[in-house]
């Protein structure tokens, strides 16, 4: 679970990032990254639509997600911004796939 300090919380934030990060696709998500500006904490948000699959589906690809964030967070700088969009495919995506799709985006725009 990513702690309070690493997560983004105002849809301002998820905005700035999404209009102004870097982003990275791949076959199950979009990774946006602002570059870090200050030494603030690593920030994380996760939008995961309708389209991606009812609440529970959602949820489960939102947690997943989550957790693959918490693995790569001590590898990454300080102070990025990085919002993740899910797409409709991440519902049917294995965890393995998710991962390394993530850190395949998160090494290239956020290390």
């Amino acid at each position: 679970m990513l702690a309070r300090p690493n997560r983004l919380t105002r849809g301002t934030e998820y905005k700035a990032v999404v209009r102004r990060g870097r982003r990275c696709a791949g076959a199950h998500t979009v990774t946006y990254v602002t570059p870090a500006v200050l030494a603030t904490p690593t920030r994380f948000g996760f939008i995961v639509s309708r389209q991606v699959g009812g609440a529970v589906v959602r949820n489960s690809v939102r947690r997943r997600l989550k957790a693959v964030c918490a693995e790569a967070l001590p590898s990454l700088q300080p102070g990025n911004d990085i919002v993740i969009r899910a797409l409709p495919s991440a519902a049917t995506a294995t965890f393995a796939d998710l991962r390394d799709e993530v850190s395949r985006c998160l090494s290239r725009r956020a290390a």
